[in-house]
């Protein structure tokens, strides 16, 4: 596992720490059950407050990524299959509207937008 703090990053650094490692469990990078660093040792290496680790990591945990344990190293969680995911679908939905409307804050067009998704569609499943 690789993360980084990108300092133009206008997202506020726990954000940008759950956003890779989302990625990385995305990407096939990290694999259920895998270890990741504890939260001293990755605040030290990326050099950032424990306590922004720590939120990363809770929000992770809320969000069923990781499994968090007293006295254990946090481990990526056995992702589960939702026979009914309507409710998924409707959080997702929201979020892309979201995302769709920032975009077009920025001055994107909708062609644009739907090239941006396109192209990370097809990295996905390029790989």
């Amino acid at each position: 596992m690789w993360l980084s703090i990108d300092e133009k990053d206008n997202r506020p650094l726990y954000v940008q720490i759950i956003s890779q490692i989302r990625e990385q469990v995305s990407s096939g990078v990290l694999k259920p059950g895998d270890e990741l660093p504890s939260i001293r040792e990755l605040a030290d290496n990326l050099g950032i407050n424990l306590h922004t680790v720590r939120s990363a990591y809770l929000k992770l945990r809320d969000q069923g990524i990781i499994d968090l344990r007293l006295g254990r190293r946090a481990r990526i969680a056995r992702l589960q299959e939702r026979p009914n995911n309507t409710d998924a679908k409707a959080k997702l939905e929201q979020r892309i509207k979201e995302l769709i409307t920032d975009a077009q804050l920025m001055g994107l067009s909708p062609k644009n937008i739907r090239d941006l998704v396109n192209r990370q569609i097809t990295g996905i499943e390029g790989e």
